[in-house]
């Protein structure tokens, strides 16, 4: 799958989703970095065709109201350390795959993940 990480998550995400063989880019990659605005995030997303992996409760309220981006992974963990995070993401990213084979928001919090429609 193709993938976009915001800001607020770690790079190191970034390269452990390229670890596993998903073609991921973070905002560090591009040109503003840390300081690309959401609406450059959805034009990247819209234009590479990537699943936008985000904290920011802004992308689920232009999803539902424009439809953009396309695919949104909201995680809605709070902050904990990159070490949790990592975990549920490697127990977690085979279900969230098959989850977008019919969904376009998922979200994964501590304990679960959901699919919304």
């Amino acid at each position: 799958m193709r993938f976009l990480v915001d800001a607020q998550l770690p790079y190191s995400l970034k390269i452990f989703l390229s670890g596993v063989g998903h073609d991921v880019i973070h905002t560090d990659d591009l040109e503003d970095r840390e300081r690309t605005s959401d609406n450059e995030i959805r034009e990247v997303s819209e234009d590479q065709n990537r699943i936008v992996i985000t904290k920011d409760s802004d992308f689920v309220d232009s999803f539902y109201v424009q439809g953009i981006p396309k695919k949104l992974l909201l995680i809605s963990t709070g902050n904990i350390k990159n070490s949790l995070l990592f975990s549920l993401f490697t127990n977690n990213i085979d279900k969230i795959i098959i989850l977008f084979e019919t969904n376009d928001l998922v979200e994964m919090d501590n304990e679960d993940i959901i699919a919304h429609e």
